[in-house]
């Protein structure tokens, strides 16, 4: 009988630095008058009241700089080298509050650690800090999930699932680190601003092994709609990584998941879900998800909640919605499922054991 793998135990974390309504106004400051107002206009249609950086924005949103630290001054914001430190000094620390989170006792006996990001990178990389960090053995397996954007997690949820199948004593510790903030950009696009306003940082940290406890991982599914591939990209440029996400990406993904939705629910129904974890890439994105499949309203609440509290933080969002699920009675079905470049959307269900 084949061994099965489980989600025992999820944490998260966010920094300290609140800074939704501070980005903002800054980004509203880069605008003439009456494309500022679009602006906040639709800004207040996202469904995000907060989100979290890694960096203390300054005093004054229409001041010089947008941080206090005076890296991002306007007209001279730092190019990719000068990020690449910033995230070389930040993310590990993010990455260990999450992990200390699991409390996971003797960090010695974890045979295995894969880390998604895609928004830095090092060699050495965060990976090998978080075995000095944590005290994680040095002998440890490691793997680096790099840029596959917001859906990275259910590939890390993957690779881990794999490796517990094949070794039944593995105990796979998986984070997700992302410090998406850092990758402002001074632009007067509107569709850029306004992609920027869904991001955050955060961290989500979990535990992957063959106990029977938590959720069990039941199948995978990915989902490429490769003419769709240019409304959403990530690219690194001289300036930080430059993302676009178009105003399409809903359609697009509404329009995938209604021609797939039998290969993503293995021949259920939607009606035979009773959890969704689905990535909150943006408000409607969730409603483009909820449409396509027909849920009732308070379905994707869970998914709601999060965007509202923390915004997108790429890879590690859905593990946060997934954390949710946790706390559900165990025998219920759920389908998890995350967007990104490609136009590509990951899915799994998965099965509440306690």
């Amino acid at each position: 009988m084949p061994v099965k793998a489980y989600i025992n135990r999820i944490a998260t974390a966010v920094p300290e630095y609140e800074v939704h309504q501070f980005y903002l106004r800054f980004a509203a400051s880069m605008l003439a008058a009456d494309r500022r107002r679009i602006f906040e206009r639709m800004a207040d249609l996202a469904g995000i009241e907060h989100r979290y950086s890694c960096f203390a924005p300054a005093s004054d949103p229409e001041g010089p700089s947008a941080d206090l630290a005076g890296t991002f001054i306007r007209g001279a914001f730092p190019g990719t080298a000068a990020r690449m430190a910033m995230f070389d000094d930040a993310a590990p620390v993010l990455a260990q509050k999450g992990i200390d989170g699991l409390q996971l006792g003797d960090a010695s006996r974890i045979t295995h650690l894969i880390v998604t990001t895609c928004t830095g990178f090092s060699a050495p990389g965060i990976d090998l800090e978080l075995v000095a960090r944590c005290g994680l053995p040095n002998g440890i397996e490691r793997t680096m999930i790099g840029f596959m954007g917001c859906y990275a997690a259910i590939n890390g949820l993957k690779l881990a699932r794999h490796i517990v199948r094949s070794d039944p004593q593995a105990k796979v510790l998986l984070v997700n680190v992302e410090l998406c903030t850092m990758h402002l950009r001074q632009t007067t696009e509107l569709e850029k601003l306004l992609s920027f306003c869904l991001w955050g940082d955060g961290c989500a940290a979990a535990l992957i092994t063959a106990e029977p406890a938590g959720i069990e991982l039941d199948s995978f599914h990915c989902l490429v709609a490769r003419e769709r591939r240019d409304l959403m990209r990530w690219n690194i440029r001289d300036h930080g990584f430059e993302m676009v996400l178009s105003g399409q990406v809903p359609a697009a993904i509404h329009e995938a998941l209604r021609n797939s939705q039998a290969a993503i629910l293995g021949g259920r129904s939607a009606k035979d879900i009773d959890l969704w974890a689905v990535h909150p890439g943006g408000r409607s994105v969730l409603d483009a998800v909820e449409r396509a499949l027909e849920l009732e309203p308070t379905a994707l609440e869970p998914s709601r909640e999060v965007l509202r509290q923390y915004g997108n933080m790429s890879s590690a969002t859905v593990m946060f919605v997934i954390k949710e699920m946790l706390k559900a009675p165990p025998g219920l079905l759920g389908c998890g499922m995350s967007f990104g470049p490609g136009l590509t959307a990951e899915t799994m269900l998965f099965r509440t054991v306690s």
